[in-house]
């Protein structure tokens, strides 16, 4: 979905990286493989074509942190009552 975002932190010798791969247009979706050693994000539209991917090395990768868009709440969502204080 539109918004939906995945930050990969890698080791860069010494330092740390970030990049992030993000869905920039409505109907496209950011998917999250692994295997063989590469982790790899990719940016992809309704039909699975890839947009955009990167690929890192899966011991390099020192978090995948998936940052979903804000939803609006639904009709069917019962407001939050707040607990009472018991004293």
């Amino acid at each position: 979905m539109k918004g939906d975002r995945v930050e990969i932190v890698i080791d860069a010798g010494g330092s740390t990286r970030s990049y992030d791969i993000a869905a920039t247009r409505a109907g496209r979706r950011v998917e999250t493989t692994h295997g063989r050693g590469v982790v790899e994000v990719a940016e992809v539209t309704r039909g699975g074509t890839p947009v955009r991917t990167a690929r890192f090395m899966a011991g390099r990768v020192l978090a995948l942190v998936e940052h979903p868009a804000p939803r609006p709440a639904e009709a069917d969502d019962a407001p939050v009552m707040p607990l009472r204080a018991t004293a």
